[in-house]
């Protein structure tokens, strides 16, 4: 990843950090792409899908980002992570594709990185394709959380890397349900701990 292309990916509309960005990264660096693509679940404006498409990118590979970019519980309207501007005025709900299609354009990465737009677990169920990393940064309730771990952990190759964001042990610092319902679940059916960079989590089955 050039400074270039490290500096875009930290401009980029979204909430994660720095050092985790470059975290996620390093991660998707261990997946061996001839496992299977990458898969992202929760893409927001892309900021993830730059840290991530480079890796796609230079490995020949694809990233497939799953959104419904309707926006998450905590983006709605009277919420923490709500951002006015994202809301179509036309229709009075959240649209954050066509943010998410002119970050990952400008930075270059569009034929190795392909939108999926729809609900998660709808796209989940008929989902078959193995991967060679998935990172789940979707719906930070208990039930989305749970779908995302049901549905897509199972298709993580052997030796495959999964990262989930947000992770918080202690329920001081944030939401439970990436810990309770992906994280912990996770180190339950076999992948073990990889690297830990903020609330950013990285195993490996």
């Amino acid at each position: 990843m050039t400074p270039l292309e490290r500096q875009r990916a930290e401009a980029a509309r979204g909430f994660m950090p720095a050092d985790e960005g470059a975290a996620l990264y390093e991660a998707a660096l261990l997946a061996d792409t001839e496992l299977g693509p990458l898969l992202e679940v929760g893409s927001y404006c892309g900021k993830s899908a730059l840290y991530l498409g480079v890796v796609a990118r230079d490995t020949d590979s694809v990233l497939f980002c799953l959104d419904h970019h309707r926006g998450s519980e905590e983006n709605q309207a009277g919420w923490e992570h709500h951002e006015p501007d994202l809301v179509d005025p036309a229709l009075g709900v959240m649209d954050t594709l066509p943010i998410f299609r002119r970050t990952v354009y400008d930075a270059g990465l569009e034929p190795w990185v392909v939108a999926l737009v729809g609900d998660g677990p709808r796209i989940g169920r008929n989902w078959t394709t193995p991967l060679s990393f998935l990172f789940i940064d979707g719906g930070h309730g208990e039930e989305p959380a749970r779908l995302d771990f049901e549905l897509w952990t199972p298709l993580v190759a052997e030796g495959g890397i999964l990262a989930i964001h947000d992770v918080f042990p202690d329920p001081a610092d944030g939401g439970r349900p990436p810990y309770e319902q992906i994280y912990l679940p996770a180190l339950e059916a076999g992948f073990t701990d990889v690297s830990a960079t903020g609330s950013l989590r990285v195993l490996r089955r």
